[in-house]
């Protein structure tokens, strides 16, 4: 094999797909259908994109490569922390007066486990390009190119904090996924700042580094950004191009970051939106790419592009500090970027493998799915007639790159378009902690009802198992969590069986729904050197149900279901039969049900590779090209 080609579009529904190619509407994918394949391609459990990614990429089960979730537990203090990295201070300082200078770089591990295939293509001198594959931070290195993708985080060290200024009389306040900051007049203009990462010379004495910036109204709905150096006009409705920011910390070190402003309205009171701070692509502040250069070449190359893992601001659009229009104008500009890159690599890797995932179509499905939804969903819908097409057009803009992406390929390249899982309407929010306190198994401290997130008032004493992240849930297990209660063995054993059994016969006393589709036993369904470290139990949910925002964070409500009233309308962390990935190839595939898993050993042995046996997949046989 020359030269393969995968093109990941996260969150590509199999079912969609096929309703509108039968329509007529995606004639490349259908040509793929036609010629080579179309099956479902089946997903991890649970079907969450770190989770499915990282199995991609690995080849093997989640008991092998360590990512159940976004979120990992604790089992010391039962708080959350980032499944995928860890982020640590220097180790060593040399203090000069009220300034510790970091002797050396912040400490970055990958809690991934397993080697991607592509680290064994490198071996056998096979080159690769990789751009935005999750689960990539930080960059490893092999012998290819590699720009990291989901779970960068931004400057902050956040997985995206957005600002939001108003001269209105609100005042600074946090935000869900971000914070608002008043704009003070100051003359004819007005003055507010960039909160940025905390000063790294000052570890001992948290102190946020800010970037002054001002704002002057103009006739015809329009203002001047002044910003160090820079100045630029914006007009309602519209985003600026990145903007450099420096954030200078003393003794000469200075972090570089990226932004957008968008002008959101003028009258009755300017608001403006500002991105996350992005990391400095040309100037990075922690490494996003191998070789380090990496990032700094297409920068210089292409401009200034995104490069926290998730860029698409998903959380403005649920606070409604961004409309429907404005979101989808950020989603396009990512994605034109992203475009930009891939078909750089793909003329710069012309034997090897070439793989690019694109994120616009699980992040507009989320958004977007309300409009496609008519049963029942309390998901706000405005202007309906105007967005109810956007989801199509998502699919249509796909096919359209296949389309140019075929154009550019020779008659032997084989070709792989996928997707991590599919996606289903997310109606109803149930709060497994919530469940759990009412039966008895989480108890509260002072006989209250409700707690604060992550845990806040729970009594551990008294508490047998507890829910985290989106499909997880856990017994409070002595000898490994630090108050833990429930004895390993035979009562661990029972109490899974006992939740197994409850769960399953939940029903929604809304409608008398089913709530829960399978609750597994990771026991079962996991094998490998790091299943102790995953949730006891897989909650598998039924369509139109998903762990509800408050039980994700470790809240205990006194409702067990409710409505999701959010722009966040589309889900996937369901039973994962439910929603499997797409699989379009242009050769012929002969195999029984094809899984994400499979395709590093499939590429391994296209390009005469044996796999390792430690891998769980199992190589798909392909025909000739259509």
């Amino acid at each position: 094999m020359k030269r393969v080609v995968i093109v990941g579009f996260d969150g590509m529904d199999p079912e969609l797909a096929a309703k509108f190619m039968d329509e007529g509407k995606l004639p490349h994918l259908a040509r793929l259908r036609d010629t080579g394949t179309f099956r479902p391609l089946q997903t991890t459990f649970p079907p969450i994109s770190p989770v499915a990614w990282s199995s991609f990429l690995t080849g093997v089960n989640p008991g092998k490569h360590n990512i159940y979730d976004f979120l990992a537990r604790d089992t010391g203090s039962y708080l959350p922390y980032l499944s995928s990295a860890q982020i640590r201070r220097p180790r060593r300082y040399l203090r000069l007066g009220p300034y510790a200078l970091p002797l050396g770089r912040p400490q970055l591990k990958l809690l991934r486990k397993g080697r991607p295939f592509w680290h064994y293509l490198g071996e056998a001198g096979i080159f690769s390009s990789v751009i935005r594959v999750p689960i990539t931070f930080p960059p490893e290195k092999f012998s290819g190119v590699l720009l990291s993708g989901m779970c960068v985080p931004d400057l902050k060290g956040s997985q995206g904090t957005f600002a939001f200024y108003t001269t209105g009389r609100e005042g600074a306040s946090a935000r869900q996924g971000g914070t608002q900051i008043p704009l003070e007049r100051d003359g004819n203009s007005f003055r507010s700042y960039l909160p940025g990462p905390e000063n790294p010379l000052r570890p001992d004495k948290p102190t946020e580094l800010r970037a002054p910036f001002r704002v002057r109204p103009e006739p015809g709905g329009q203002v001047q950004v002044e910003l160090g150096r820079q100045n630029f006009t914006l007009h309602r409705g519209e985003y600026s191009d990145w903007v450099e920011v420096i954030f200078r910390a003393g003794w000469g070190i200075r972090l570089h970051g990226i932004c957008r402003f968008y002008l959101k309205a003028v009258q009755p009171h300017l608001e403006l939106y500002v991105t996350p701070l992005n990391i400095h692509p040309g100037k990075p502040a922690l490494p996003i790419s191998h070789p380090l250069t990496y990032s700094v070449y297409l920068a210089k190359l292409l401009g200034l592009y995104a490069t926290l893992g998730l860029a698409e601001d998903t959380w403005a659009l649920n606070e409604g500090v961004l409309t429907e229009e404005a979101f989808l104008r950020q989603c396009e500009l990512l994605h034109e970027e992203r475009e930009r890159m891939f078909f750089d690599a793909l003329e710069k890797t012309p034997r090897g493998l070439c793989v690019c995932v694109f994120d616009i179509t699980d992040r507009v499905q989320h958004m977007f799915w309300r409009y496609l939804d008519g049963d029942g969903s309390a998901a706000p819908r405005p202007d309906a007639a105007r967005w109810s097409g956007v989801i199509e057009q998502l699919y249509r803009r796909m096919d359209d790159l296949v389309g140019r992406l075929q154009a550019r390929l020779e008659n032997d390249a084989l070709l792989l378009v996928l997707s991590d899982h599919g996606f289903k309407a997310f109606r109803r929010g149930v709060n497994l902690n919530s469940w759990l306190h009412q039966n008895g198994y989480l108890a509260l401290r002072d006989g209250s009802a409700e707690s604060g997130e992550w845990f806040k008032n729970v009594d551990w004493a008294r508490t047998r198992a507890y829910a985290l992240g989106l499909n997880g849930l856990y017994l409070n297990l002595r000898s490994r969590e630090c108050a833990g209660v429930v004895n390993p063995g035979e009562e661990a054993a029972a109490l899974k069986k006992e939740l197994q059994d409850k769960l399953g016969v939940l029903r929604d006393p809304l409608n008398d729904r089913p709530v829960i589709r399978e609750v597994f036993d990771s026991r079962v369904v996991y094998v490998g050197p790091y299943r102790d470290n995953a949730p006891d139990l897989i909650v598998g949910y039924q369509a139109g149900y998903r762990a509800s925002w408050d039980s994700v964070q470790g809240r205990v409500t006194r409702a067990v279901l409710e409505d999701n009233t959010r722009a966040w309308s589309g889900d996937h962390c369901i039973d994962p039969r439910l929603v499997p990935g797409v699989l379009f190839s242009n050769r012929k595939l002969r195999c029984g049900q094809p899984s994400i898993i499979d395709v590093a050993p499939t590429v391994l042995g296209l390009f005469g590779l044996e796999p390792p046996p430690h891998m769980d997949g199992h190589p798909w046989a392909l025909g000739d090209a259509g």
